[in-house]
């Protein structure tokens, strides 16, 4: 797509298991109007961009890009983590759309990251990026996003991946333990059945089925709070146990894509984590690689701060 020189807005969105949010652009790129919207509120997209238009009023849009947390294999949306689902064309048509762009929402994401001001992300540990080197995005939220950038010597390229589908990688005998116990629950134990918001809740009954107590029924906001606080030594654990496995995660990630342009966390999770995820056992974890150590403890690591950062993402990539 080309960049838009019209008075006429673009319509941009980032569509995720939880919140739909949405916002415009014009020529300048900045997102404005913004708005987050529950998908539980709504029957799909369709119906959440015309309540989000008549909020807004103005103009209605020519062109549209949209952030999905879902693979995009063809015409067909399907959801990983949400029941909503919809046709790219019939969609565009429906809308009276021009042109409309998907694109994954950690492929956005990824985008972002060039744009992100200093004082929008937070270092975790040491290291120092290398220029034009590629860079990593791993972020815990409904599910688990991977991603990457690689600089093509003129501009950044985005990696569309699957990795939180890959195979979970315990270190210790716990987390063997744990991994058993999920698999017996659901075949293939992949990172996000741990570092997402349903995963806190799977750590929490598996360490109950491990340790023999009565698990209550918590949310994920729940069990960060009651960590958080100090007032649940179970949710405490589980919290602990996530943030080590996800720089177990993103040293992996780190090592396999030659990130020595630095790994970012995205996601709503770590953010809310604030010191507790600064004295974790994540940085620890992603530099223990034995004869590699010394490779991952160069690379930084940050935590994304931004709000809603893969909005920018989405509207770099209509350019």
């Amino acid at each position: 797509m080309q960049k838009n020189q019209s008075s006429v807005p673009d319509l941009i969105a980032d569509i995720g298991g939880t919140n739909a949010r949405f916002a415009l652009v014009k020529a300048n790129r900045q997102p404005y109007a913004e708005h987050t919207l529950a998908c539980a509120d709504f029957p799909g997209l369709i119906a959440a961009v015309a309540y989000y238009l008549q909020k807004v009023a103005g103009p209605h849009p020519r062109r549209a890009a949209v952030a999905v947390a879902t693979p995009i294999t063809g015409d067909r949306i399907e959801f990983t983590n949400s029941p909503w689902s919809f046709s790219i064309e019939a969609t565009q048509q429906e809308l009276g759309l021009e042109q409309l762009l998907i694109l994954n929402d950690f492929t956005a994401l990824a985008l972002s990251l060039p744009l992100l001001a200093p004082d929008e992300r937070h270092a975790i540990g040491e290291g120092e990026p290398v220029v034009g080197a590629p860079i990593a995005l791993i972020g815990p939220g409904t599910g688990l996003g991977v991603s990457g950038l690689v600089w093509s010597g003129e501009r950044w390229i985005p990696l569309q991946t699957e990795g939180g589908h890959v195979t979970f990688s315990p270190v210790d005998e716990r987390e063997w333990r744990i991994s058993r116990i999920l698999q017996r629950q659901f075949g293939h134990v992949s990172p996000e059945r741990l570092l997402s918001g349903p995963g806190l809740v799977n750590l929490y009954h598996a360490l109950a089925e491990l340790d023999g107590w009565s698990p209550e029924t918590l949310t994920p906001a729940d069990i960060t709070s009651r960590a958080l606080a100090g007032i649940c030594p179970h949710c405490r654990e589980v919290v602990e146990l996530f943030c080590g496995a996800l720089g177990t995660a993103a040293g992996n990630l780190a090592i396999t894509l030659g990130a020595r342009g630095g790994v970012y966390i995205g996601g709503g999770i770590a953010p809310r984590l604030g010191e507790f995820f600064n004295q974790s056992a994540f940085r620890r974890r992603f530099e223990e690689r034995g004869r590699f150590s010394g490779y991952l403890a160069a690379i930084p690591t940050w935590v994304i701060t931004a709000a809603n950062p893969a909005l920018r993402g989405v509207a770099a990539a209509l350019d």
